[in-house]
């Protein structure tokens, strides 16, 4: 069966390789659980997922920021090379934010879309 694209059989695929390097992170944890166990297991509040994710995006940004206005002040501690490189990280982080937002957006569109 075909959804969005993509079958079922290499959705299914994905799903286990998944599983297996959530196996070799976690060794003792079996990849193959009953639904009952996977409800006990400690639940992830989005909302805390989220903050945490957005507050590591902004210490990139200012962590950039603190080196870029270092360097520019003539600390001999800081190079350039450090400067690029925390400013990159940064804005490679925020894209993906951005891009993470762009789809929660659409998902929410969509499901209010959807007829009842």
């Amino acid at each position: 069966m075909k959804v969005g694209g993509i079958d079922s059989q290499t959705i299914e695929a994905m799903v286990a390789q998944l599983k297996a390097a959530a196996a070799r992170t976690h060794p003792g944890v079996n990849p193959v659980q009953t639904p009952a166990v996977e409800q006990s297991a400690t639940k992830v509040d989005f909302s805390a997922a989220l903050k945490s994710s957005l507050d590591s995006v902004s210490a990139a940004q200012n962590k950039a920021d603190q080196l870029s206005q270092q360097f520019t002040m003539g600390d001999d501690k800081v190079n350039l090379s450090d400067v690029m490189i925390s400013m990159q990280k940064a804005n490679i982080s925020f894209q993906a934010t951005v891009q993470v937002r762009n789809k929660l957006v659409s998902a929410y569109q969509e499901m209010m879309n959807m007829q009842v």
